[in-house]
């Protein structure tokens, strides 16, 4: 896996920790990558948006920072693409055989697979119901995937925010980040449960 963790997105406490780990069938063929010092820069704030279009290296990133805290990850549940495949040449001109061969996870061990990174404050734009599933699915939702393992109940319940009734935005979820930031309140309503639009 080539994935460069950008300095700017490190913290001191974050230095020699791992930021993603992957794990093969019954705890075999364990990987890990750690975060390395050079260039650090100061701990300043910093917002992660995710959506369901968010996967793959995106959700190693954004798990990453959120299991160190470094980053509050704001959105709605990413894609969950958190396997690992191995290419098998099969020969010249016989074409290759493409193996899952392992679970990325996040350093607290959470598995992104066909769960995705659950964000610590849930934000939907508002139009989703608008959005046929078919439009908009996640990887859990493919033929064949790898099955994903439980995700925290507490998170799975928590309240998704959305735009305030009659209230116009650009782009909701940028807005809240971006207030969120500058210490501003958003105009905003919340269910007290996720968004059953998010799920259809």
């Amino acid at each position: 896996m080539k994935l460069r963790f950008r300095n700017f997105a490190l913290r001191k406490s974050f230095n020699g920790n791992r930021w993603v780990f992957s794990e093969g069938r019954n705890g075999g063929n364990r990987m890990e990558w750690h975060a390395k010092k050079e260039g650090t820069e100061p701990e300043y704030p910093m917002i992660v948006l995710v959506n369901g279009g968010s996967a793959s290296a995106s959700e190693i990133v954004s798990g990453a920072l959120q299991d160190h805290k470094r980053a509050t990850v704001i959105g709605i549940t990413s894609f969950g693409k958190g396997s690992v495949q191995t290419i098998i040449p099969l020969g010249e001109s016989r074409g290759a055989l493409r193996l899952t061969t392992a679970r990325y996870y996040t350093p607290s061990g959470h598995s992104i697979q066909a769960q995705g990174i659950i964000p610590d404050i849930q934000v939907a734009q508002g139009d989703e119901a608008n959005v046929p599933k078919l439009a908009r699915p996640s990887e859990a939702d493919l033929r064949g995937h790898l099955t994903g393992e439980v995700a925290p109940a507490q998170k799975i319940t928590a309240p998704v925010i959305k735009p305030a009734p009659g209230k116009k935005y650009d782009d909701f979820q940028l807005s809240y980040a971006l207030d969120l930031l500058h210490g501003k309140m958003t105009v905003a309503s919340a269910t007290t449960t996720p968004d059953k639009a998010l799920a259809q």
